[in-house]
């Protein structure tokens, strides 16, 4: 994706354009944040934790939010799921770091921050409440519309689903070392030009490192007439052997 809008950006007149190839899963492997966006805090399929003191969050704390002060965070470890997407606020941005460090170490892997905390929370007007707090952790994986489940996807990569095909979006360069045996390797930037190469007489399962471009290949393709889903994963692939985590 960040090649395609850096040519979108080039055409639109700007000059100074550059790329960060690797993206998002390599900023987030070197140890740097990432930040939530407003509509995923307040809709996102996540774990927002307030890790500000019980009574700051009786006060005022965004909705949604669950109270887990940050020196009770290592004694609620075992109540906050492994695989959910967590997003943390606190006072403090020293605080959301460390927290979202100590997590990380704990194994945790999709980790984001409120940006500006609380406080820039509430300076763009996103909703807050009040009262007694919620410190129960309720989360459940919930497919967005048009995506394909583990299970689903990986009976199409072994064969067993015979009415599904997967669709590799990666560039040609991450595609050369290595991806599923079986899979159609069209690149998201070439999708709405090689249509031909895709059979549209089945099911296609698009995926890329995490689901993103796999995302936009298949609404590109169901504008098209196809049956397109898309796989949310991190993904990696030495030749035949590629590792999936959900």
């Amino acid at each position: 994706m960040s090649t395609k809008i850096a040519g979108l950006a080039k055409k639109d007149g700007y000059k100074n354009v550059k790329v960060y190839l690797d993206g998002q899963p390599a900023w987030v492997k070197a140890g740097n944040m990432v930040y939530a966006s407003k509509g995923n805090i307040a809709k996102g399929n996540i774990v927002l934790i307030d890790l500000r003191s019980i009574k700051k969050s009786e006060a005022g704390r965004i909705a949604r939010s669950i109270s887990i002060p940050y020196e009770t965070l290592d004694d609620r470890l075992d109540d906050i799921p492994t695989k959910a997407p967590i997003v943390l606020y606190s006072d403090s941005i020293e605080e959301a770091d460390e927290a979202a460090e100590d997590l990380r170490d704990e194994g945790y892997k999709k980790i984001a921050l409120v940006a500006g905390n609380y406080a820039g929370w509430v300076k763009t007007g996103g909703k807050t409440v009040t009262g007694p707090v919620v410190t129960d952790v309720s989360w459940v994986r919930k497919l967005a519309k048009g995506e394909v489940g583990k299970e689903d996807f990986m009976k199409a990569v072994s064969g067993a689903d015979t009415g599904a095909v997967i669709l590799d979006v990666r560039t040609t360069d991450e595609a050369s070392e290595g991806g599923f045996k079986n899979a159609i390797a069209v690149p998201l930037d070439q999708v709405g030009s090689r249509l031909a190469d895709i059979p549209k007489d089945k099911k296609i399962y698009a995926h890329c490192t995490t689901g993103a471009r796999a995302d936009m290949a298949a609404q590109e393709l169901n504008k098209n007439g196809y049956k397109a889903f898309f796989f949310v994963a991190n993904i990696s692939c030495t030749g035949n052997d590629c590792t999936v985590e959900d």
